[in-house]
């Protein structure tokens, strides 16, 4: 139980944060149409989850919690791009590159696919 509340107060902090950057960002754009708010969030998310796993990994600086807290709770609520980059970047660094391409393929084309089949769903209705 203490592990969906590590992660369910991580994801709210992580969500909030979300939101406050994007809009700060989409206010300073002028409303430009490329989205630029998602791109940082996407871009700051992948950064620090590769930072704080690294700190994890070769520092041995959290504890299993703390890595839950950050890793699936605030960086997952910031952005879930950021674990994906990580767990590419894993399978990259492992030498697994056929699933390492499979997974960028895979999430995109498919993910992109997804959002497309919802949209036919709801018009559909």
């Amino acid at each position: 139980m203490i592990e969906l509340l590590l992660i369910g107060t991580g994801g709210f902090i992580g969500s909030v944060a979300r939101y406050l950057l994007s809009a700060s960002i989409y206010r300073f754009s002028n409303g430009h149409l490329f989205p630029l708010g998602t791109l940082a969030v996407n871009l700051v998310g992948c950064l620090l989850i590769g930072f704080l796993a690294g700190l994890a990994e070769f520092r041995g600086l959290f504890s299993p919690e703390i890595r839950m807290f950050l890793l699936i709770g605030v960086l997952g609520g910031f952005t879930t791009f950021s674990t994906f980059g990580y767990e590419t970047y894993q399978l990259l660094r492992d030498g697994q590159m056929h699933f390492a391409i499979t997974n960028i393929c895979m999430s995109v084309v498919l993910g992109i696919l997804g959002v497309g089949a919802g949209f036919a769903l709801a018009k559909a209705l």
